[in-house]
């Protein structure tokens, strides 16, 4: 039985090719309303294992419809996790894989995302490969478990820069590029620090409206 979005992806994609050029295939080959998790994974399974990171991470990267973050943020949750562990492949449960988007946001946020991404593959070269080789690329994936964490919680402003981060992760690991592993690790720092200060100063206004409402 196929899953819900289930469409014919064109072969020329699932091997070689940008990811870049792989995601805008995927958004425009689909004739469904809507897009499974399931269809997603089902696309890149015989590709990369850190393609997939960019899959689900890189439509965070700009604002998405309510729910989308958390929809594509929990698959994250599971790849990273299997990252960090060394797990040579991926698996996902039925309950996230059935799991689905629809197409028009998918388009529309690939539309727009695709050339940027298409721009920094561009500089991507093996080099400090010391920095995804394991056991560095396994502390890359408990970073990235840390940030998909964070991308599937409701918090302001709190997808952007952490699916960034993932993005740079899983270009390093792709490409062996040790230089975009620190860049992804920099824009870790940053957006903690600005996920941080977003809890921060909820709690701040929570406890001030509390306090004046019982005062």
């Amino acid at each position: 039985m196929e899953r819900p979005g289930a469409a014919r992806f064109p072969r020329r994609c699932r091997r070689g090719g940008r990811r870049s050029e792989v995601l805008a295939a995927i958004a425009a080959d689909t004739g469904q309303e809507r897009i499974s998790i399931g269809y997603l994974a089902d696309t890149l399974r015989d590709r990369a294992f850190a393609a997939l990171l960019i899959v689900f991470a890189a439509p965070n990267i700009l604002p998405t419809s309510p729910g989308t973050s958390t929809v594509l943020g929990l698959p994250l949750v599971f790849l990273t996790l299997q990252l960090m562990l060394g797990r040579p492949k991926t698996w996902l449960p039925g309950f996230i894989t059935n799991r689905t988007i629809a197409a028009a946001d998918f388009r529309a946020v690939v539309g727009r995302m695709a050339p940027r991404l298409a721009r920094v593959e561009r500089l991507l070269a093996p080099q400090l490969k010391a920095f995804i080789r394991p056991p560095a690329e396994y502390l890359l994936g408990a970073v990235a478990l840390l940030l998909a964490i964070v991308l599937v919680l409701p918090i302001p402003f709190g997808n952007m820069l952490p699916a960034v981060a993932i993005c740079l992760f899983a270009l390093a690991i792709l490409e062996r590029d040790g230089l975009f592993a620190l860049f992804g690790l920099a824009t870790t720092v940053a957006a903690l620090a600005i996920v941080g200060g977003v809890v921060y100063a909820a709690v701040r206004v929570a406890a001030y409206l509390l306090l004046h409402a019982f005062g």
